[in-house]
């Protein structure tokens, strides 16, 4: 069992994964972040999290403290300003600290491609940082990788959102660059393989699955597995700006991000040497494999996550009325009461059959029999229990996903969609009381998906606002009904015995 590991970059896509798996496996973490309350509610007793930033280096000189093992996965690809000085001067920083505080070895994540050619500025800032690592401490594991396939990765999710959304795909030149894609459980394995190599030099692992692929290829390759019919017309002259403009209209790449990568994708990323295979004992999954995982995990993976984490992470509550994540669309609200979580929650546990859905109805009515219609299980089927709800009970044309009381519901949608459909409804304490939040998420499955969702969009407006609202009066008006009568005995003021109560 290895000593205390610090990991950097928790909050991130890899580094968070990584996370999981070490306190699955019961390995004490101290996880270093900027933002403490991000990590809150991901961790659990065998980690701490320290506030600290790699630009500080007397908040990294406590957190690298009795450290064995670091990870360091922190770049600056998302800053507005110079990130290839940023990236130096934080790997510096942390290295020296980490030296001086006797941590034995430190594990890098960077990214493939020949140094002898010329790389885009965001993989050679990736290669320097390694560079600056071993410059500065004793032994540095580094691992290249090229694209990572996995549900979320910001990769994949550029390439899942291309072919979800454009049925013909004007291609630019790097579309026929050959990468060599890793998926993400062999990176982990990778990751976590090197806590058992013994103490020496410093050492540089290429990684990557066994097909060398274009990224045409891979696009092809997941619209085969999601049974999708995807043209591709190659246009060699858009510059990798206007790629990224196209990249931030119909992905969830903004244009700064999207510019980065996309001048990235310019150079093969492929495997030089099989170093990696001689000392490791993982097997990487072909491309096929790796997607078909991907796709797989995301609905378990997405069961896991709480939207409210995303929603919420810019500071106080705010709608988003339908805004794109990732391939998903949502509209999220919320509502404060002043009431306590409990009684918040009550409407909510008794949403459907007989109860109804608190605005509407009668389009919920409709929305089902047009369901019927159609073969679909319309809304004959009530729920089970006019106040309590269990994981998979059927609730209308919805299913129960998760049930948390006082806390989530989530339904999923069984209706016949051009798509998948969640309703949440989260219940969080305030200071005021409790806040509601209810969140309708729609993943669209090609044009048709997307013609459904924004040609609904405007009653949205009205029922899941009316909804909200409603569910809001209904909580504030069962908190009254509960409170207990009162009787004035001579001044002071008291509740009623059950006697008083039980006499005419």
């Amino acid at each position: 069992m290895p000593g205390l590991i610090l990991l950097t970059g928790g909050t991130g896509y890899v580094g968070g994964r990584l996370l999981s798996v070490l306190q699955n496996r019961g390995v004490r973490v101290r996880c270093l972040t900027r933002r403490p309350e991000v990590l809150s509610d991901r961790t659990n007793a065998t980690t701490e999290i320290v506030a600290g930033d790699v630009l500080d280096r007397e908040s990294l000189a406590r957190a690298l403290a009795d450290v064995d093992t670091a990870y360091y996965f922190v770049h600056s690809m998302g800053a507005s300003r110079d990130f290839e000085q940023q990236d130096r001067v934080a790997a510096a920083n942390f290295a020296q600290v980490a030296a001086a505080a006797g941590v034995r070895r430190i594990i890098y994540l960077g990214g493939l491609g020949n140094p002898d050619e010329k790389l885009s500025k965001h993989l050679r800032s990736r290669q320097e940082t390694g560079d600056v690592l071993r410059e500065h401490h004793p032994q540095v594991i580094e691992f290249r990788a090229s694209i990572v396939i996995g549900s979320g990765s910001l990769s994949f999710e550029m390439i899942r959102s291309l072919v979800e959304r454009l049925p013909i795909m004007i291609c630019p030149r790097w579309v026929q660059v050959k990468a060599q894609p890793i998926a993400i459980e062999d990176l982990l394995a990778y990751l976590i393989a090197a806590l058992d190599l013994p103490s020496g030099s410093s050492l540089v692992y290429e990684i990557g699955g066994p097909d060398q692929v274009s990224y045409g290829e891979i696009m092809q390759e997941y619209a085969r597995q999601r049974g999708l019919s995807r043209w591709m017309i190659p246009v060699p002259l858009l510059t990798p700006y206007l790629s990224s403009l196209w990249l931030g209209l119909v992905t969830p790449l903004y244009a700064r991000i999207g510019r980065k990568l996309v001048e990235s994708l310019r150079n093969p990323t492929l495997i030089s040497n099989n170093l990696a295979a001689k000392t490791f004992p993982v097997r990487p999954r072909s491309l096929r494999e790796a997607i078909a995982r991907a796709l797989v995990n995301e609905d378990r993976e997405f069961a896991e996550t709480s939207w409210s984490d995303a929603l919420s992470s810019a500071g106080a509550p705010r709608d988003w009325g339908g805004t794109r994540f990732g391939s998903r669309l949502v509209d999220s609200r919320t509502i404060t009461l002043k009431v306590p979580p409990e009684q918040a929650f009550a409407p909510i546990r008794r949403i459907g059959g007989r109860t109804g859905w608190y605005y509407g109805n009668w389009l919920w009515s409709l929305r089902g029999f047009l369901d019927l219609i159609i073969g679909g299980v319309g809304v004959r089927r009530g729920r089970r229990d006019p106040e309590n709800l269990h994981v998979g009970d059927p609730l209308d044309f919805w299913r129960v996903e998760a049930c948390d009381p006082p806390h989530r519901l989530r339904l999923q949608a069984e209706m016949k969609l051009p798509g998948r459909a969640w309703l949440e409804f989260e219940v969080t304490p305030c200071e005021q009381g409790s806040t509601i939040r209810q969140t309708a998420i729609f993943d669209p499955l090609g044009l048709a998906g997307l013609l459904y969702w924004y040609g609904i969009y405007p009653l949205h407006q009205f029922v899941f606002a009316g909804m909200l609202r409603n569910l809001g009066r209904a909580a504030e008006s069962s908190a009254l009904d509960s409170a207990p009568q009162r009787v004035v005995v001579g001044e002071s003021v008291a509740p009623k015995t059950q006697a008083e109560e039980s006499s005419p």
